[in-house]
């Protein structure tokens, strides 16, 4: 009996059509530019991946065609993001398996090789990252403020209770067309933080509730003094 080829086979359909889209060097490097949910133009775009016009074109059509990018039309330009959230939260797992899979160094993990400031606070797309990240989400979890079912989480009524004070509103959260809470795992930090629609109304109200700054710098986060003083009483409650 024959071996059926990658493309007969309906074990994992379309899994080798979306490696081959994010095995290119330039399009990769387009694809982590916009993990901080921006939307950006594809002048930007062909800059930070390193790529002539023509070439930048062909594979911002790729990604597009591939359902890994939106794009519309502001103006004369054409701005790019990632299509969906789950999109995005793949694109950190990968992270995760391209740092667990790197060649061992001699006396530094390849998660320390990071950034202090990207360590310590970022965004995953339109979720918080990160030392704090993580922290918050222990301690959700930990203050039994949210329960685990599988990689699935519910509020409890405590928590319930904890989410409205921070000003998330849960009912409008559960009827999105989304996962409701989530786990992602932390590529630098090699341990879970809060994904899913309540992790993006947190970095959203924690951002309103002036604890949290974007800066200049791509994806990175600034705790303001407000925010330390919030999530160190929360963290050590």
């Amino acid at each position: 009996m024959p071996i059926p080829t990658a493309d007969e086979s309906t074990h994992f359909p379309g899994l080798a059509r979306v490696a081959a889209l994010l095995a290119d060097p330039g399009r990769a490097a387009m694809l982590w530019a916009l993990m901080d949910g921006s939307a950006r133009p594809a002048g930007e775009l062909t800059l930070i991946a390193g790529l002539s016009p023509s070439a930048a074109s062909a594979h911002l059509a790729r990604l597009t065609e591939g359902g890994l990018l939106s794009a519309e039309v502001r103006g004369r330009h054409r701005y790019f993001r990632i299509a969906t959230p789950d999109i995005a939260q793949t694109i950190e797992a990968l992270m995760n398996v391209a740092h667990a899979t790197a060649p061992a160094r001699p006396t530094t993990r390849p998660a320390r090789t990071v950034p202090v400031e990207m360590r310590h606070a970022r965004t995953c797309y339109d979720h918080m990252a990160g030392e704090v990240a993580v922290q918050v989400f222990d301690r959700l979890v930990e203050g039994g403020l949210l329960t685990l079912d599988g990689d699935d989480l519910e509020a409890t009524e405590a928590g319930a209770a904890r989410l409205a004070a921070w000003g998330v509103d849960l009912g409008a959260l559960r009827v999105r067309r989304r996962r409701f809470a989530c786990t992602c795992l932390d590529w630098s930090e090699r341990r879970a933080h809060l994904g899913g629609a309540l992790g993006a109304a947190l970095l959203e109200r924690f951002t309103s509730n002036g604890w949290v700054e974007r800066t200049s710098r791509p994806r990175v986060l600034r705790i303001t003094p407000l925010g330390q003083r919030e999530f160190d009483a929360f963290v050590r409650a």
